[in-house]
């Protein structure tokens, strides 16, 4: 059976493991803090392969990013990740083919082989965490776009002006519906600087009406985003995953969507894939290409 060394680079860790042809993982979960400079990347990255890359068929990497349709380079590096990021030659740390993937793309592909989307041929996966990450599968593949880039969750929510992205423009759906956005919706509403997200799930948690409210503002402003998915898209279901899927209420947020949607009913889904689907669906995806 073929098997892939993976790794998800992502801002604060990487991880690295060996995954077998039919996405199990079965190596030991290595875990780095990610380094601040790309040296300290591609010397974690070098020592892990030098141990490793004998055992495998090839090297498969998940990052934070978007990666072009060749699956070679990073053409476009996210704000958690050092300055040039994107230079880095990947396929110059191994002997072996080095396939790159976005992670969420890759979630979204382990998600689709076997995990909530399995046995569907159109999904949307949204991964809300400290941001939003999107992957799209159509028609039983992966949605790239012409230079790799598809799937980025910045279009508008709003026109008014009302929230800074982390993209630099304004109002896009990550700004409303990633953790990060929760503790601004807090925020706001409270007028105070030092409210986490932990405080608001633990007064919902509580039944405190005030906290509830600021979390049912959170929870329709991902709603609403869904809805334009659902319409763009067509998609037999829509997969959360991240960190802040968990407290998504997927039958409210289900029923809301079909009853505004002009498309045919979709389902939403919690991921099941786990936390390592990164590496999981970029594995599948760079064995799956050595056939």
């Amino acid at each position: 059976m073929k098997k892939a060394l993976a790794f998800d680079i992502g801002g604060t860790k990487i991880y690295s493991t060996i995954i077998d042809e039919e996405g199990n993982v079965i190596g030991n979960i290595d875990k780095f803090s990610t380094p601040k400079t790309l040296d300290g990347i591609k010397e974690v990255l070098k020592e892990q392969i030098s141990k490793y890359e004998k055992d495998v068929d090839i090297i498969a990497i998940a990052t934070a990013g978007a990666v072009n349709n060749e699956n070679t380079a990073v053409i476009g590096s996210t704000g958690n990740l050092p300055k040039g990021y994107y230079t880095i030659d990947f396929q110059s740390l191994s002997s072996k083919r080095v396939f790159l993937e976005n992670d969420a793309n890759a979630a979204a592909w382990a998600e689709y082989k076997i995990g909530a989307s399995k046995e569907t041929s159109v999904s949307v996966l949204l991964t809300l965490g400290t941001g939003v990450g999107g992957g799209i599968i159509i028609n039983d593949r992966l949605l790239k776009g012409k230079s790799g880039a598809a799937g980025e969750m910045h279009f508008k929510m709003f026109t008014d002006k009302r929230r800074k992205c982390t993209c630099g423009s304004w109002d896009c759906f990550e700004a409303y519906a990633s953790g990060t956005a929760l503790k601004r919706d807090a925020e706001e509403m409270l007028n105070d600087k030092n409210v986490t997200t932990y405080d608001v799930i633990d007064g919902v948690n509580k039944g405190d009406k005030k906290m509830l409210e600021i979390f049912n503002r959170w929870h329709n402003d991902i709603t609403q985003g869904v809805i334009g998915l659902a319409n763009l898209f067509d998609p037999d279901c829509v997969v959360l995953s991240g960190s802040m899927a968990q407290f998504v209420d997927t039958e409210k947020m289900e029923k809301e969507v079909n009853n505004e949607i002009v498309t045919a009913p979709t389902s939403i889904r919690i991921a099941q894939a786990g936390n390592y689907s990164g590496m999981i669906g970029a594995s599948l995806l760079a064995l799956g290409g050595l056939e």
